[in-house]
């Protein structure tokens, strides 16, 4: 899917002047109206998933008792098919910020979903019991609601071993369609050894955040990996606008649980 980003904003040189004066004039700039949500143009028409994203900082001395912990809970959860939601992948750091565990859940219904998972996991009382326990593991903790993409692959299991990186960019409000466009076109030179994910932008939580989850056999796979990209014409292209786009960039280098769909 590619989107029309060919909006105009009309300069101050095309804006007759009147009685109000000259200073007026040059803040009458027109700026066309969207006719959608950056949602609705963006995300999965034919899904109605929605994603969500946990980091996890854990006490040092408490990692191990953590993961075992959240592997216990999670098959549990999968077992019982009656809650509408299901682990993606769940990741300690190896690279980037330590003591870090990320999980990443698909509610397969949208916001319903999540709201049905929600209110029966308020009634489980071993799940009430485990967040009781995981609290006293962790520093602290934040999450973020997600959609994918239209244009990226579905995240599905995975055998391994991989490695998996997550590169996080936190852009300039109000240039989620712009990168859209670009990466709608650049995501073919990055499939070639499978190891496009997911991609997804928030919707709760940070604003303007985009997600890419990548995975590798291994760090000297990723960077041979890369650098062939370099070699494919518009690649260059795609980086070359895309940079502007950027406040913020993260790379996370995350090892699959045990548990993990993902391997």
């Amino acid at each position: 899917i590619l989107l029309d980003f060919s909006h105009e904003i009309t300069s101050s040189s095309d804006i007759p002047i009147t009685d109000e004066g000259w200073l007026s004039s040059m803040f009458a700039h027109k700026v066309d109206a969207r006719k959608d949500a950056h949602s609705n143009l963006l995300s999965k028409k034919e899904t109605s998933n929605l994603y969500k994203i946990q980091f996890h900082n854990v006490k040092p001395e408490c990692m191990e008792a953590y993961n075992k912990m959240s592997d216990e809970v999670q098959k549990e959860l999968h077992r019982d098919a009656s809650y509408p939601c299901e682990v993606i992948g769940s990741w300690n750091n190896w690279y980037g910020e330590q003591d870090q565990a990320v999980h990443l859940w698909r509610y397969s219904g949208g916001y319903p979903a999540l709201t049905e998972c929600l209110r029966k996991l308020n009634r489980n009382t071993a799940y009430l019991a485990f967040r009781k326990e995981r609290s006293k593991m962790l520093i602290s903790r934040r999450n973020q609601l997600l959609l994918e993409f239209s244009f990226w692959n579905e995240p599905a299991s995975r055998s391994g071993p991989n490695i998996y990186e997550l590169r996080t960019y936190q852009l300039v409000p109000g240039t989620m369609i712009e990168w859209g466009n670009h990466w709608a076109r650049a995501i073919k030179y990055r499939q070639e050894n499978n190891e496009a994910v997911g991609g997804f932008f928030t919707q709760i939580g940070e604003l303007y955040v985009v997600h890419h989850l990548w995975a590798y056999k291994d760090l000297q796979s990723r960077e041979e990996t890369r650098n062939a990209a370099w070699l494919k014409e518009g690649w260059d292209a795609n980086v070359h606008y895309t940079m502007p786009l950027i406040q913020k960039m993260e790379s996370r280098i995350m090892i699959p649980m045990e548990h993990s769909p993902l391997q």
